[in-house]
């Protein structure tokens, strides 16, 4: 058998049909290799053997004893069952408890009279020291030697606790792990020798011995570093050769000429740019200058001005004689884009038409619901050059959809699209076009470097002059219903001040959508009476229509109304002529009214707290200070209300980004990026290992710039390989 194919076998071959049957289904292990990297969550420490009449509370011990009596005890009604056992070692007495479905097999296992090992914590119930749900393992009193030599195997050791499902548990992986961990001598080292001896790092083979059976706590650290390096290199060393492979593509560079329709722009702009502005678009332009694409992040705070950046960009390509296309991803925020920068442009957006400025180009709007000859006319423009910009959702993507000469690509709150989408609409240039790529998600620095690592990063974090502070507020509805009442007093009180207010629910409410959840809802409801559905749209408008907002011209927008339906409820809302909007998640980018000052969130909690953040972003941006009250009948002292609390005190982007990343899984945040990778992240936590993370990135760029194809490291290459198989080497594929 040849070094890597032993970590390919499948598991059937070794464990059994059935219980590799288990592990594929249930926890996506399929050979070797991949129980392999299959980690210990933590270790349960067992204590060295104690005599029971030294029993030290509140620790991890081990004991060997003999089961003195064992009883059965019916409690609650006799719908509960308790198993209590008595255990004697000639030196004291020790009471072990088992409850509900733990009860069936000690009962069975532990009778008078049976010696065994118990391993547990010690608590004291009744003034009595006790075992809860220990584990065990019964000793043959008949063969002396084997017993002395399984209580040494049994106490004292490390136990790993590895990540199970309900059918199949800890103890049967730890046993499937001894079955394969021969085959970790024949890992293959990814790592350069002259790298893992200049950082110390033990071998490979011993690492995956040390993490699975470590007999002291210094070989799981040991185990642990080696293990994290690996996972940050590899991943580097990934995103540095595509980095290095994009700079070797041709693509036409777009320089801003003078006197174009740059400077005609930023002529009639009625502010001046902030300084952070001035230095991402420096770094754009530079970046478009050269001969090979540009790939990267734009990331900045809600309200930063990513959009103006984005435009000035757009603007220098089309002086440049080539095509700029913006993907958005929903129509509410194309049709918000579009006129926000035709607005911001003015004449200079009606290049050809009368009353139109000679420097200008036309910027058209797609989008799957135009109508037939609009949409006729804008694939007409995009074909003869006529529209140096295109706004669009992935309407642009279709194969009906070509351009004269696409130079930039500009891709809006970049998590919403597929590797696919991104593809699509690059593919559309004769040569590949520069990309850009937004996100109004602040990413901490980890992130940036572990899932954008093929971008380079640019960040905004000034907000615009004039930009007002926005204050945030919890409110108890259950706790204190008055402050609900005082919170819609609130709005009012903006609305008689001339302002406008959002009113943001989790759900629409429509009979579409009730339908699909009704069973759901119902099942829920009957299983827990608190768990009612979240509050809609459609119901919340009603009730303030009627009662604390009755008077006030209140509007609803959700997803699943007509586009023109839609675009007419945001240009009268932000023409002013609509007090409130109750509306779902589609306000949550773009939308900006500089008129809004207040938003209420219904049901906060059930958002997350990038998602709040973001929704925030839609008030204070005018001069009017701006107010959030995020309203939760969350319990005080729920996680969910802390989440809350975290957003109410700080507004740094950045800060709550970590904050969000530390509650949720990593897989959520790492989302496409690490989708399919056969060895995604199980050692590193990209907020907590930011050190080896830049470290591993700095590396992986000095061996990719000096041996790009790695024909010098045919280890590393081989296990380059197998982590991006072909179906998924895409998912590094940013743009």
């Amino acid at each position: 058998m040849d070094r890597v194919s032993s970590f390919d076998e499948p598991l059937k071959k070794l464990l059994g049909g059935a219980t590799a049957k288990v592990m594929a289904e249930h926890l996506d292990l399929h050979t070797v290799g991949d129980l392999l990297h299959h980690y210990p969550r933590r270790y349960e420490e067992r204590g060295k053997l104690t005599a029971l009449a030294d029993l030290p509370l509140d620790e991890h011990v081990t004991v060997v004893a003999q089961v003195a009596d064992a009883r059965i005890l019916m409690f609650n009604n006799g719908r509960g069952k308790r198993l209590e056992v008595t255990l004697t070692d000639g030196s004291g007495r020790l009471q072990l408890v088992f409850f509900g479905h733990g009860v069936h097999k000690p009962h069975k296992e532990l009778l008078p009279g049976r010696q065994a090992m118990f391993a547990g914590k010690v608590s004291v119930f009744n003034r009595k020291m006790q075992l809860a749900h220990p584990t065990y393992q019964l000793l043959d009193a008949s063969d002396a030697d084997e017993a002395t030599e399984a209580v040494d195997a049994f106490a004292g050791r490390l136990l790993p606790i590895y990540p199970a499902c309900k059918q199949l548990d800890s103890w049967r992986i730890a046993k499937a792990v001894d079955a394969v961990l021969p085959s970790a001598q024949d890992a293959v080292d990814p790592l350069p020798a002259a790298l893992r001896e200049g950082r110390g790092f033990t071998p490979l083979p011993e690492a995956l011995l040390k993490v699975h059976r470590p007999q002291t706590k210094a070989d799981i650290e040991d185990a642990k570093a080696r293990l994290k390096w690996d996972e940050a290199f590899v991943l580097q060393v990934a995103l540095a050769r595509r980095r290095y492979a994009d700079t070797q593509l041709p693509a036409a560079a777009r320089r801003p000429v003078a006197d174009g329709l740059l400077d005609a722009f930023d002529a009639k702009l009625p502010f001046t740019l902030t300084e952070g502005q001035e230095k991402v678009s420096k770094e754009i332009f530079d970046d478009l200058a050269t001969e090979h694409p540009m790939h990267r992040l734009l990331q900045g705070e809600v309200g930063s001005g990513k959009t103006m950046v984005a435009l000035r960009a757009m603007l220098a390509v089309v002086d440049a004689g080539g095509q700029a296309a913006m993907l958005a991803p929903t129509e509410v925020l194309a049709q918000q884009h579009h006129r926000s920068i035709t607005e911001m442009m003015g004449e200079l957006a009606e290049g050809g038409m009368l009353g139109g400025s000679d420097r200008g180009t036309k910027v058209v709007l797609l989008t799957g619901s135009m109508g037939t000859a609009a949409r006729r006319q804008a694939l007409l423009d995009l074909v003869t050059g006529e529209a140096g910009i295109v706004i669009g959702t992935h309407a642009l993507i279709e194969d009906k959809v070509q351009f004269h000469d696409l130079g930039l690509v500009v891709v809006d709150e970049q998590h919403r699209f597929g590797v696919e989408q991104r593809d699509a609409l690059r593919s559309k240039g004769k040569q590949p076009p520069h990309l850009l790529v937004m996100t109004a998600t602040p990413i901490p620095r980890t992130v940036a470097m572990t899932v954008f690592g093929d971008l380079e990063t640019s960040v905004l974090d000034q907000l615009p002059a004039g930009r007002s502070p926005i204050a945030s507020h919890v409110v108890p509805a259950k706790d204190k219903p008055h402050f609900l009442a005082r919170a819609w007093e609130r709005v009012r009180e903006e609305v008689e001040n001339g302002h406008q207010a959002y009113v943001v629910c989790p759900r629409i409410g429509d009979d579409a959508e009730d339908e699909k959840k009704g069973k759901a809802k119902k099942k829920a409801t009957e299983e827990d009476p608190e768990k009612r559905p979240p509050l809609a749209v459609l119901e919340i408008a009603d009730e303030l229509r009627k009662g604390a907002l009755a008077g006030l011209s209140v509007e609803v927008l959700h997803g699943r109304m007509h586009p023109d339906e839609k675009d007419d409820v945001m240009r009268r809302f932000a023409a002013g002529d609509v007090d409130v909007l109750v509306a779902t998640t589609v306000i949550e980018v773009g939308v900006n009214v500089p008129n809004a000052t207040a938003m209420v969130i219904m049901d906060a909690d059930r958002f997350g707290v990038s998602q709040l953040h973001q929704l925030r972003g839609r008030v204070g941006r005018g001069s009017a200070p701006g107010l959030c009250l995020l309203v939760s009948e969350a319990h005080e002292a729920s996680p969910a209300r802390a989440r809350l609390s975290a957003v109410a005190a700080t507004l740094d982007g950045f800060e709550l980004s970590r904050i969000d990343l530390e509650q949720r899984r990593e897989g959520d945040v790492l989302g496409q990026a690490q989708s399919g990778v056969r060895s995604s992240l199980r050692m590193l936590t990209v907020i907590d290992d930011e050190e080896v993370i830049a470290a591993a990135r700095e590396k992986a760029v000095a061996i990719v710039a000096a041996d790009p194809e790695l024909e010098h490291l045919p280890e590393l290459r081989t296990v380059l390989a197998a982590l991006l198989d072909k179906d998924r080497e895409e998912y590094l594929d940013k743009g």
